[in-house]
Formats: C-alpha cells, sequence, structure tokens
C-alpha cells in the first residue's frame, strides 16, 4: 500500500494508492514542496469527504477511473458491457510501479528529493517499487475485476515542464467480447475553480473563446466530426474567478485525437469536481475479442498559478522538449493558392518563385490543382499522378527552378479523399466510407477514402510514395483533409476510430520512407489541431482565412496550446479572399510576424513600393525568429476590448517584442496604457519600434513624447509591466510593434 507524491516544474501530483480499489488523486495542483514522510497520510485523510445524510454509509471515492461501484453518481469512467452483462466493474489495485531512482531519506525522515513514495504493507503482486524516490517522473497502476473480465492499466507521466499525461489501457480476460462504449481518464478539480474557459468556431473563425460559471453538472464538448473539429476546444479550461492571462489559478485539459472525442467539466452536488477527457466512441466500434486491449487516446493535463499564459508556457516547453519538435529555423513560406488558384501555368509560378526569392521567401509550395483532371474542386482527387497536359514536362523543371533560386519546395495534397469525378473511384466505388447500401452525403464534391480497406491504404501509400520518390527535391507537404466523416463505416461497422489509426499509420510509414520530407496538417484550415497528428506533423494550417482581423483572435487562442513556430501564419492580400476586408499591409505583417511565417498572396502583380516593404518585413521576421520561435509567449489582459496586446519574451529576459493592435473602435479614442509582461523587473529596457518598417496609421496630432523622438523609452522591466506606457491613438484595424532590448 503506497502514498505517491511527484514534483516537477512547481507541480505536485498525489496519489492514494493504498487500495484495495483504484487509486485516488488526492492532489493536482500547486508544489507541496519535500513533504514529510509522515504528512502523506495525514494529507490523504485530511481529503476524505464526510458522511452526510441521505447518501452512502461510508465516504465515495473519486478514483482514477470513476466508478459505481464506489458511490460515483456522476459521469462514469468507464461504459461497456459483454451482452448486457459485465456493465459495472470494481477494480481491485494488483500492481503498482514507479519509475524513477531511489532517494535515501532525510535524517528528519523527510524524502531527499522532490519527489516521495510512502511505502506500507505489500500489495498483493509483485512490481511495486520501494521508495522514497528522487526523481519520480511516471507511475504504472494495474488493476482488475475478474468477476467482470477486466484487466486495467493506468499509465501517468508528469513532465519536467510540469505537463500531465493519463492512458488508460483496458483488457479483455474474458472468454467472449466486450464493447468498450466509453472510457474516460478524469482528474480532479479543487472548489476555488469556478469559471469554465473552452474554444469553439467553425470555417475561417476557429478558435472562438467562450466563457461562463462552472454550475452543478456536466459540461460536455464532443465532437463527431471524425477529426478535430473546426469547434473542437484546445482546451478545457477550469480557474478561479476572474482569472486572466498574466493571472489566477487554472487547471485545463486536451484530449489528442484526431477523430471523435469528448472532453468535460463536472461538478457534483457532492463536493467533487473533474476535467477530463477521451475518444467518443459509436456503438459496435470497438468490441474486444479475448485477450485484445483497447487504449484511451493521451489525456494532458496543466495547472498554473500564473493564468493562462502559465498553462502555454508549459505546454510550449513540453511540446519544444520533444524529439520531434521542429530544431531548424522555420522557413518563410510562399503558398501560390491565392495567387493563382487552379490556373496552373510554368513561367507564371517561375515569375512567382522569382518575386518570392527577391522578397526572402526560403521555402515555395504549389498548391492544388497539379494532379491529374484537377481543374477545379469537383474532380480529380484521388489520382495521384501529375497531370501530363497542364505538366507535359512533369513538376521537375518547376522543381528545378524554385531549388535554383535558393527556396525549398512543397506540395499540396488531400490524400484521404476522392472525388466521385476521379479515376480511381470509378475503378474502386467500394474504397469509400460509407453504410452498406448508400453513399454518405457528398461534401465540398467528394467523399472519404476508406484507409480501413487494405488495399485502399496500400494504393494511397504507394502513390503518395512515388510522387516524392519520383521527384528530386520536395521536401514539403501540405497535407489537406477537407469534410468532415459523416456516416464512415466500413464493412457494416462504425469506422472513426479505425479510419483516424490508419491515417496515423500512413504519416507513420510516409515519414519513415522520406525522413527529409516535413509534413503541415491543415484541415479546411484549423479543423485538425490536436497533439496526436502534431506527433507525426510538423506545423498547423490555423485557418483558411488570411484576414488578418479574424486571424489576430484565431491565432491568439490557438496559441493556448501551440508554440508560434507550429502555427502557419501568412500574409494574406491587400482584399481578404475570405471576407473581402482591405487591410493595409503593416496590419496584415505584424499579425502574421508571431507564427510560422509566410505569404499567400500574387507579389507579382505589387508596385515596388509594396516590394520594398514586403521585404522590409520579411526580414525583420528572420531577424526576430529565433525569439519569436523560441521564447515564452505572454498576452496583455487589456481593459478595452478593442486593444489587443500580445509578445514574445526571451526565456533570458534580454529582449522581447511585443504588438499592439487596434482591432475596433471604442468609447475612449485613447485606449489609455498598455503593460507589458513578462520582463526582468530588475533589468533596464529600451522599448521603441522596430527601424525600417512603416509606422501605423494614427488618428492624434501630436504623438507620445516618448514616441516622437524615435529614440524610445528606458525604464524597468518592474515599471513597464506595472505603469506600461501610452501608445499613440490608432487608427481601427492598425497595430504597433515595440522591441525591448535590456539596456
Amino acid at each position: 500500500m503506497t502514498i505517491v507524491h511527484l514534483r516537477r516544474a512547481r507541480t505536485s501530483l498525489v496519489l492514494d494508492a493504498r487500495g484495495p480499489g483504484l487509486p485516488r488523486v488526492v492532489h493536482w495542483g500547486a508544489d507541496l514542496g519535500p513533504l514529510r514522510v509522515e504528512d502523506l497520510p495525514a494529507l490523504v485523510d485530511a481529503t476524505v469527504s464526510p458522511v452526510v445524510p441521505s447518501s452512502f454509509d461510508a465516504p465515495t471515492v473519486l478514483s482514477l477511473l470513476p466508478e459505481a461501484s464506489a458511490g460515483w453518481s456522476g459521469r462514469p469512467g468507464l461504459a461497456g458491457h459483454r451482452r448486457g452483462r459485465d456493465w459495472s466493474t470494481a477494480f481491485r489495485l494488483t500492481d503498482l510501479d514507479v519509475h524513477g531512482e531511489p532517494a535515501a531519506p532525510s535524517p528528519d525522515g523527510a524524502a531527499a528529493g522532490g519527489h516521495d513514495l510512502l511505502g506500507g504493507a505489500p500489495l498483493p503482486a509483485p512490481g511495486v517499487n520501494r521508495g522514497p524516490f528522487l526523481s519520480a517522473g511516471r507511475v504504472t497502476v494495474r488493476a482488475a475485476d475478474p468477476d467482470a473480465g477486466l484487466s486495467l492499466t493506468v499509465e501517468i507521466t508528469l513532465d519536467p515542464a510540469g505537463v500531465l499525461t493519463l492512458r488508460q489501457r483496458l483488457r479483455n480476460d474474458g472468454d467472449n467480447g466486450y464493447e468498450v462504449r466509453e472510457l474516460t481518464p478524469v482528474l480532479p478539480v479543487p472548489a476555488v475553480a469556478t469559471e469554465l474557459l473552452d474554444l469553439t468556431g467553425r470555417w475561417c473563425r476557429e478558435r472562438a473563446p467562450q466563457r461562463h460559471p462552472w454550475p452543478m453538472g456536466a459540461w460536455v464538448r464532443e465532437g463527431r466530426h471524425g477529426r478535430t473539429g473546426h469547434d473542437a476546444t484546445l482546451l478545457l479550461v477550469a480557474g478561479a474567478p476572474g482569472f486572466g492571462f498574466g493571472h489566477g489559478e487554472v487547471w485545463a485539459v486536451h484530449t489528442a485525437w484526431s477523430g471523435d472525442h469528448v472532453t468535460v467539466a463536472e461538478r457534483r452536488p457532492t463536493g467533487e469536481a473533474t476535467l477530463g477527457g477521451g475518444e467518443l466512441l459509436a456503438p459496435g466500434e470497438v468490441v474486444l475479442g479475448p485477450g485484445e486491449e483497447y487504449a484511451t487516446p493521451l489525456l494532458y493535463a496543466v495547472w498554473s498559478a500564473d493564468g493562462l499564459d502559465g498553462l502555454s508556457d508549459a505546454l510550449h516547453t513540453h511540446l519544444r522538449a520533444r524529439p520531434s519538435h521542429p530544431r531548424t529555423p522555420r522557413p518563410v513560406t510562399l503558398n501560390v493558392w491565392e495567387a493563382v488558384y487552379f490556373d496552373h501555368d510554368l513561367d507564371r509560378l517561375r515569375a512567382l518563385a522569382d518575386a518570392a526569392a527577391e522578397v526572402g521567401v526560403e521555402r515555395f509550395v504549389l498548391d492544388d490543382g497539379w494532379f491529374r483532371g484537377r481543374r477545379h474542386d469537383r474532380a480529380g482527387l484521388g489520382d495521384w499522378w501529375v497531370d501530363g497536359e497542364v505538366w507535359p514536362d512533369g513538376l521537375q523543371p518547376l522543381i528545378d527552378h524554385v531549388r535554383g533560386r535558393g527556396m525549398q519546395f512543397g506540395l499540396w495534397v488531400e490524400p484521404e479523399m476522392v472525388n466521385p469525378d476521379s479515376d480511381l473511384f470509378r475503378a474502386h466505388p467500394h474504397w469509400v466510407l460509407q453504410t452498406p447500401g448508400r453513399l454518405p452525403p457528398q461534401w465540398r464534391h467528394q467523399q472519404v477514402l476508406d484507409l480501413v480497406d487494405p488495399d485502399a491504404y496500400a494504393y494511397l501509400r504507394d502513390r503518395l510514395d512515388a510522387v516524392l520518390s519520383g521527384h528530386d527535391g520536395i521536401t514539403y507537404l501540405k497535407w489537406d483533409h477537407n469534410r468532415d466523416l459523416t456516416e464512415a463505416g466500413h464493412a457494416g461497422r462504425p469506422a472513426v476510430h479505425a479510419q483516424t489509426c490508419a491515417v496515423y499509420r500512413l504519416l507513420d510509414e510516409l515519414r519513415a520512407r522520406h525522413p527529409g520530407v516535413e509534413i503541415e496538417s491543415c484541415s479546411s484550415g484549423g479543423a485538425r489541431v490536436d497533439l496526436e497528428i502534431l506527433g507525426r506533423t510538423d506545423r498547423v494550417w490555423a485557418s483558411d482565412c488570411n484576414d488578418a482581423l479574424e486571424r489576430l483572435s484565431i491565432q491568439r487562442w490557438t496559441g493556448l496550446l501551440l508554440p508560434p513556430e507550429l502555427i502557419g501564419t501568412h500574409i494574406g492580400p491587400e482584399r481578404s479572399h475570405t471576407t473581402h476586408r482591405v487591410h493595409d499591409l503593416g496590419f496584415r505583417a505584424v499579425t502574421a510576424l508571431f507564427g510560422h511565417h509566410g505569404i499567400e498572396w500574387d507579389i507579382t502583380a505589387i508596385d515596388a513600393t509594396a516590394r520594398a516593404e514586403l521585404t522590409a518585413w520579411v526580414a525583420l521576421h528572420k531577424r526576430l525568429r529565433p525569439l519569436l520561435h523560441g521564447g515564452r509567449v505572454v498576452r496583455v489582459d487589456h481593459p478595452d476590448p478593442a486593444v489587443q496586446a500580445h509578445g514574445v519574451v526571451a526565456h533570458d529576459r534580454s529582449a522581447a517584442v511585443y504588438a499592439v493592435s487596434r482591432v475596433a473602435t471604442s468609447a475612449a479614442q485613447v485606449p489609455g496604457v498598455v503593460r507589458l509582461p513578462g520582463l526582468d523587473p530588475d533589468r533596464r529596457y529600451r522599448v521603441r519600434p522596430p527601424a525600417g518598417v512603416p509606422e501605423p496609421a494614427v488618428l492624434e496630432l501630436v504623438p507620445p513624447p516618448w514616441l516622437a523622438s524615435g529614440a524610445g523609452v528606458t525604464l524597468s522591466g518592474s515599471v513597464l509591466a506595472s505603469v506600461g506606457l501610452q501608445l499613440p491613438a490608432l487608427h481601427p484595424e492598425q497595430a504597433l510593434l515595440l522591441e525591448a532590448v535590456a539596456a
């Protein structure tokens, strides 16, 4: 019988695994310090619920898998059955592995390090590691219910950034099938968290925040799109009243899965509150045969005492530490879509490549329209051969020209879809996810290729492999996914789960065959953004909308989960393709600066003045790129909703860059002082706009004195964070960029 205390990055997790049932999370949140050994059982006892009238005769237990057998009357952690039986479980702990290095107790009995394991009587099964533990970062819990014929494994990891991950594995030990309807990891949240924040959205307006009090009952976010979804909440956040970007205690979870999924916050009248998430399964989708196992998606969980920016800091640190995280500078990218659409002409594209190289572009991406029969969006998907009528000499002449101008070459694909008007569909109409006897409704004139079918899978893998192997110099794929999976069946059974696993396997195989090729996750913009797809891709396309005003919000909230270098941010045309708004180049450029920078615009048609300005903005991004793609993201809690401010601060706090945007008019003609957070309070910084790029349009007759001279102002980090700077009276949809450099 054991109590485990994990500590990393100012975060503690205390797990009561004394049995006989499943362990209970006693605490997840603020670092509790190097607890004395005798403190651990006292802490557990101090958090046991009382017995109240009209309730069970013993305290109920909210374990790692909520069970009715333990008195839990909320959403069950496991829902399933075996032909109508074994629908309720009573798991018993059989094994506990704490992965770490044992540490000798200190003379007063406390653990010498930051991770404590208090041991008591041995568990019934072998494999328990004794403690205390100095650097335990992972706990594996094993349990069984012999009566139900089920075994459960729970894997818990607290990484050096303070990011907690949970995964549950359910094994069928019975002699007939067991249907899994839901298996959802949850974590408790203390009573101080009384507000919820999550995200919703639609095409071209992804990641719209919504916030409300946390009432009794369950707040359930379900994604039934067969992909992450435009309306998916990247994080479900619970927090103390009034939390913001820079203040307040917050807890959050993210369900890392690219198919149907659920994320839930639940508060019970008995006092418990939980956050959790998992896969959303259709009836009959996962039926475990004897000895088979089902694993949940990873549930990511993060706590912060410093508001939403603290959550982001932990997640960004976690992602940047991955072995697969991009290590080379993120190349400035030009995508040709909004420049040429389906009008592919070699001479025109060569001219566009020449213009791109002149302004400083480092990667040139040929978008939709290069493959057989693809003159519009109603035909050709699935026929992954270069269209000989449009490209009589193939793509290699363009690739060679692009590489000759010093740029990488990338290509658009949409492998998971098929147009009914295609040679592939005509030859194999059964290679489509469908229910028997009918096709799903069409979406963008396309259906979904059934990758659960081994022949369809092999065809697609081999065609993509042939495209990459048959050309010298394709180093990037923009991988699109432009429709929901509706009535997605294979062989008469629901197949979103199997299709999602097949897509992961396909990406893994192609990356193994072509390790030098980077892949972007695009899904009609930002409909496939989650940490599981990002384990196989190198960036996401946050939205099909390049309107700078819309993008400010989309990027702000996408950045809640992802660091800037993983978010594609492009300068679009003066008039937006999706909203028809018109914006100055400066506003578009400042908005696109804070991400994986690029251009999606016919820059052969702009005049010399605009070309020079664009060149200056690209050069500025390259100069700031190490800071933008390696620093700590901060967002300003400004009282005026017409003002949006954010920045990136170097980890050694030697420099920072901030953007302040006026997104609308407001009652105040002058927005008021804007604070600049994140700097070292004891160092002095010179703050001024960067040289070489135009200043924004303003309303004022006389600018603030510190801006008038052009030399900026030098103040301490403490003053800049607490007092701030009076900024010019920007016109709506204008942005001011500021650099802060330690003096």
